[in-house]
């Protein structure tokens, strides 16, 4: 016998799990529900705004939406926040940064929700490292240490896919750290960089590239 879901037990299951975003799969598995009842809830609790589509196979509650950093991890797997985002968040770039960054060992990606841009560039898998699971407003993401952030940034940079920012702090930010994660680049050249804008910058408050 198929179960009947009730949608306020439902939303309270999901907060009390604290599952703000999920598959199908995963509804299935947490409500011990058929494919096809999975399916048919979902779906028709889209067009009543009970639920939200963050894209295809992926879900949250409408009344509880999840953070931005939240659908940043969720939206493209593997990744972890980095680039310009995670700089601005440890204040090595002091600008707002409006596109949600991330890296990723897939394909290049960019996703836009409720109009927040959420770009995913790719990295090698040697240098998928150097970030941590971090609470950020409550919430448990993936982020970037300040040096790999720094450092995947570069690597940006040095690609010449990416312009350095004229103002960058990297007087809280550990030269020999950013030594280790550039040589998981395996790139002589993203290596110089890093010493080169690392120097730059403890010398003066100006970059100049």
């Amino acid at each position: 016998m198929s179960k009947k879901l009730n949608p306020i037990k439902v939303q309270r299951k999901l907060l009390e799990k604290g599952i703000p975003i999920f598959s199908p799969l995963e509804f299935r598995r947490l409500f011990d529900v058929t494919e096809n009842a999975a399916s048919f809830f979902i779906n028709y609790h889209l067009k009543d705004d009970f639920f939200i589509k963050l894209k295809n196979g992926l879900y949250a509650l409408k009344m509880h939406p999840p953070s931005e950093l939240e659908i940043a991890n969720r939206m493209y797997s593997p990744s972890y926040l980095s680039l310009e985002y995670a700089m601005m968040y440890f204040s090595i770039l002091p600008d707002t940064v409006y596109t949600v960054t991330s890296v990723t060992t897939k394909q290049t990606r960019e996703f836009v929700v409720n109009n927040v841009s959420y770009t995913y560039s790719k990295i090698k898998k040697s240098a998928f490292k150097g970030y941590l699971r971090k609470s950020i407003h409550d919430n448990i993401v993936l982020i970037a240490e300040p040096e790999k952030a720094f450092v995947d940034y570069l690597y940006f940079v040095n690609l010449g896919k990416k312009v350095i920012y004229d103002r960058l702090d990297v007087s809280r930010l550990s030269k020999s750290k950013l030594i280790t994660y550039a040589q998981l680049f395996k790139r002589k050249s993203l290596s110089k960089l890093v010493n080169k804008i690392y120097d730059q910058r403890r010398r003066s408050k100006t970059i100049i590239c």
